[in-house]
């Protein structure tokens, strides 16, 4: 597009803005992590989703976290190519033995046996509180509200403020904090209903970034 088209823009073009994006450090050689979209029964007991860290091959043994059901990998296929191997960065389907499909939920994780993710009812967190609803102005302890983390959506409730974070100096603000409000950052203490998998945002950032909604 000619310069002068849009005179008012001196930014770069969307090419050159897409060239300059960073992206999410996944390790070929890492713990495999595969967090699972979807399952189906085809012949077996088939899962879809992308791998996030380490390479999946054909008949590995893997395990499938929370639940800790051990399985082997029979396939893997990405599209309507089966492959002997998927790395980080792909979508893929793996058709698995030694688990029933109805024991596998979305929002489970396909995990390497040796080094296994996380599991975890309740955790530490830093939040950026952008908008909080008109009727629910305050963000306390017992606030409730539906986690989005990977494929898992589940219902979480904040246990405990520990402390709020200065947006100036990004140290913590020794005064105890009773709430907050839209526009705070503050570290809490989030419980959900049943194990879900986690990863610490400095190891996995994208295993270990999510999202609070309510209504």
């Amino acid at each position: 597009m000619p310069v002068n088209t849009c005179p008012w823009w001196n930014g770069p073009c969307l090419f050159e803005a897409l060239d300059a994006v960073e992206l999410p450090p996944r390790d070929p050689k890492g713990p495999f992590r595969l967090p699972i979209m979807d399952k189906f029964k085809d012949m077996g007991t088939v899962v879809m989703g992308k791998v996030e860290s380490g390479t999946v091959r054909v008949g590995d043994s893997l395990v499938v976290m929370p639940n800790k059901a051990q399985v082997k990998v029979v396939a893997v296929y990405r599209d309507s190519n089966e492959l002997r191997f998927a790395r980080p960065g792909e979508n893929i389907r793996v058709k698995l033995a030694g688990v029933e499909e109805e024991d596998i939920s979305a929002g489970f994780i396909l995990s390497s046996i040796s080094r296994p993710i996380s599991s975890v009812v309740e955790f530490d967190s830093q939040l950026q509180i952008l908008e909080l609803l008109d009727h629910k102005a305050i963000f306390t302890a017992g606030y409730k509200a539906i986690l989005h983390i990977h494929s898992v959506v589940e219902e979480c409730e904040i246990m405990a403020l520990l402390h709020q974070i200065d947006p100036k100096t990004k140290k913590p603000i020794r005064k105890k904090t009773l709430f907050v409000k839209s526009g705070a950052v503050v570290v809490c203490r989030i419980q959900v209903n049943a194990p879900i998998c986690v990863e610490k945002f400095s190891d996995f950032p994208q295993l270990g970034r999510f999202t609070l909604r309510d209504e």
